[in-house]
């Protein structure tokens, strides 16, 4: 490509170094991922970036249920009665929660509840399906939509109303129920690396920062490329909380009656906001193969010539059935503005297919990840493709995980931490474990702990923040 064109392409995408917020809104709207709707706050998902939802779905959906989850639907509106059941929830999702108060033109008895999440009517439900020990584990999942009124929006990162999955168990005993808190957290740390390319940092989230109603929660935090943390994932350990607020007990094979142990996990919408932000660059996205929509774009060169076309769809038709998400573009556009077009949108790799790469049996190759261009043998290119995605995806994964590996820096005292913080960081410190320190962190730095690693191998005795005997290890960053 020339520097025209180069310049002319670049144009449409703010600096991702100087203007990260415009770069990502610029990348989700040129790319067509999303558009905004009529009502602040919510987006239309198009059907490019609903296609990187589906591939998302589909695989965690067989994780699920290799793991023995199965499906189901619970209705989104909610009687308000139900919310209140329990405190500490209901406490926590006020400020977000919208209520329908009239429908069919008159005023309802009882306000309904749009779901902010589900565990409410969820519990009322199980308090019924669960009866005796026979009954358990219940073991579900939903896919669905859920609303939050947010004061400050943007697309797949933050918005009102977002696609997301939550697991809801049920256990006979609290050690099952923190097994499965673990085992979900683990089994997204497993999604987000061999499929989305995400290197993420796991563990407890501290007090102040679990799912109001919870025990405790634990985290998946993955670093974007300016040095912010997003939480790409959580899991909950309710203990008997919601049991004893919903009455959910099972007679147990002693003859007595025992509350339940109970947990939720979920993912949403927001995992593409992660992909966008962690691996894209200044042309756009870069798609890891396992959800691209389009894993291999054919390009025919010289159109106009004998065989051209026909070659290209021949091998477009090749690759399909290898079951490689494969299209070609014979449209009258400039192969030079395909080229612009697909590496915008992320597709990982390009075939360019002309008459003097048909005369050779080969096509010329491009990785999206890197901009290696090489060519490719004709024969066996199902196979040399296949492994082209398993290539890249891994390139992916290692550059993302180098970035972040070299931007996790230790702090020990809060003018290190205020450096590390402002150089687009995450910082790994040793706490007291006292609320006031977590506060005042935030208050100072607008940081917060993300979470508290499994690894609790202390490398200082002192907080951070006060000095004090230090407890726990902590990771602190500014976040999404």
């Amino acid at each position: 490509m020339d520097n025209k064109q180069e310049r002319q392409f670049v144009k449409e995408i703010a600096d991702i170094n100087t203007n990260f917020p415009q770069w990502y809104t610029d990348v989700v709207l040129k790319t067509e991922l999303a558009d905004y709707g009529p009502t602040k706050g919510c987006m239309i998902i198009r059907p490019y970036g609903y296609a990187v939802w589906e591939n998302i779905q589909r695989q965690l959906d067989a994780r699920f249920k290799a793991t023995g989850h199965k499906n189901c639907y619970f209705p989104m509106l909610i009687p308000l009665s139900l919310l209140e059941k329990e405190a500490e929830h209901v406490e926590g999702f006020a400020p977000e929660v919208a209520m329908v108060t009239k429908a069919g033109g008159e005023t309802l008895a009882e306000p309904l509840v749009i779901r902010p999440t589900s565990e409410t009517i969820i519990c009322d439900t199980y308090s019924k399906w669960v009866q005796s020990y026979r009954d358990l584990p219940l073991k579900y999942n939903q896919w669905a939509n859920v609303l939050r009124w947010e004061k400050t929006t943007r697309p797949f990162l933050r918005t009102s109303e977002f696609l997301w999955q939550e697991g809801h168990t049920v256990h006979a005993t609290r050690e099952e129920a923190m097994k499965e808190t673990i085992d979900m957290l683990h089994l997204y740390a497993e999604f987000a690396e061999n499929v989305l390319a995400l290197p993420t940092l796991i563990g407890k989230k501290t007090e102040k920062e679990k799912f109001a109603g919870a025990e405790s929660t634990y985290g998946m935090e993955a670093m974007m490329q300016d040095g912010k943390s997003l939480q790409a994932g959580t899991t909950h350990h309710f203990g008997d909380k919601f049991s004893r607020a919903y009455d959910i007990q099972y007679l147990d094979k002693d003859g007595t009656h025992k509350y339940v142990w109970q947990t939720s996990w979920g993912v949403s919408t927001r995992l593409i906001g992660a992909i966008i932000m962690a691996h894209g660059d200044q042309r756009g996205l870069i798609l890891p193969p396992p959800v691209a929509p389009i894993q291999v774009i054919v390009v025919p060169v010289a159109m106009h010539k004998d065989g051209v076309v026909d070659a290209a769809k021949a091998l477009v038709d090749r690759l399909v059935k290898a079951g490689i998400r494969a299209e070609g573009d014979f449209s009258e556009q400039s192969p030079g503005w395909k080229f612009n077009q697909y590496e915008m949108k992320g597709v990982p790799l390009r075939l360019e297919l002309g008459p003097r790469d048909i005369e050779n049996g080969v096509a010329t190759a491009v990785r999206r990840d890197n901009g290696e261009k090489f060519a490719v043998s004709l024969e066996n290119i199902e196979q040399t493709v296949r492994q082209l995605m398993d290539d890249i995806r891994l390139n992916m994964y290692e550059k993302a995980k180098a970035f972040r590996d070299s931007h996790v820096k230790e702090a020990h005292n809060m003018e290190e931490l205020e450096k590390i913080l402002n150089g687009g960081n995450f910082a790994k410190v040793m706490w007291d474990g006292d609320a006031a320190c977590e506060k005042a962190i935030k208050e100072k730095y607008q940081a917060t702990i993300r979470v508290m690693p499994f690894d609790q191998t202390p490398f200082d005795d002192k907080c951070v923040c006060c000095g004090g005997k230090a407890t726990t290890v902590a990771i602190i960053a500014r976040a999404y």
